[in-house]
């Protein structure tokens, strides 16, 4: 529908569309976390029900990720808000509500923050306090020798923990964000805790919504994903009136 996408270094950016037949003017772009890509359930899963809803949905994968260009070692948040600016230059004069879940989640605040495009914020289990997630999650193993959660294909590299370092937590970052902000946490997540979503939560200062997920994980498996999807559909077409 948009073409061919690439990122500033010029790497595709593999999406897929879920056409809405009542909207044509709105769109929900959708976010992964770390390790993850466009095809994971829950992305899927939020993006058939936006579609079904009547509401035009976008799942990416970030470069690096999935069938999109680049290498997996230079996946960061930092490079991530740039793929992310480059999907909104493409979907062109859409209104947009931006969808992350958990390192998504970051990229979303952090884009959110410096762009008047994105309408509207959906955060997903979404990561805030990057560098203690990296070394609780990645602390015992060695940059550019290790992997993440053991997964061959996932390479922990120095670029990514440098990153997410260097950035340290975006929680202060959430004064900033000005538009309709949906937070959505499992009371279980034991990757992201769902304290990120109520530190993030009490620096802002537009009155977002949060809705917590009794009993849910971080990926909203099993009964979740359906709660998750239901609450997020119909706090979208709110939005979009």
């Amino acid at each position: 529908m948009f073409g061919e996408i690439r990122n500033q270094q010029g790497e595709t950016i593999d999406y897929t569309v879920h056409s809405g037949e009542s909207r044509s003017d709105y769109i929900v772009i959708i976010g992964h976390g770390v390790t993850g890509n466009k095809d994971r359930p829950l992305v899927v899963g939020l993006a058939e029900g936006l579609g079904a809803a009547g509401i035009p949905a976008l799942r990416l994968s970030f470069s690096g990720n999935g069938d999109s260009g680049g290498k997996f070692v230079d996946s960061t948040i930092t490079k991530e808000v740039e793929d992310l600016g480059s999907v909104i230059d493409a979907v062109g004069a859409r209104r947009i509500c931006y969808a992350g879940h958990s390192m998504g989640g970051a990229v979303g605040v952090t884009r959110a923050a410096i762009d008047s495009r994105i309408e509207a914020l959906v955060s997903l289990a979404g990561m805030v306090h990057t560098e203690e997630f990296a070394r609780r999650e990645f602390g015992e193993e060695t940059s550019d020798a290790g992997f993440m959660w053991g997964e061959e294909r996932c390479p922990l590299s120095s670029v990514y923990m440098n990153d997410m370092k260097a950035i340290g937590s975006v929680v202060d970052l959430g004064a900033q964000i000005s538009v309709p902000w949906l937070l959505v946490h499992g009371s279980e997540d034991d990757v992201v805790p769902i304290g990120d979503s109520r530190d993030i939560l009490a620096k802002a200062t537009n009155s977002p919504e949060f809705f917590e997920i009794a009993g849910a994980d971080h990926v909203f498996s099993d009964a979740a994903l359906a709660v998750m999807v239901n609450k997020v559909t119909e706090w979208v077409k709110a939005q979009a009136g």
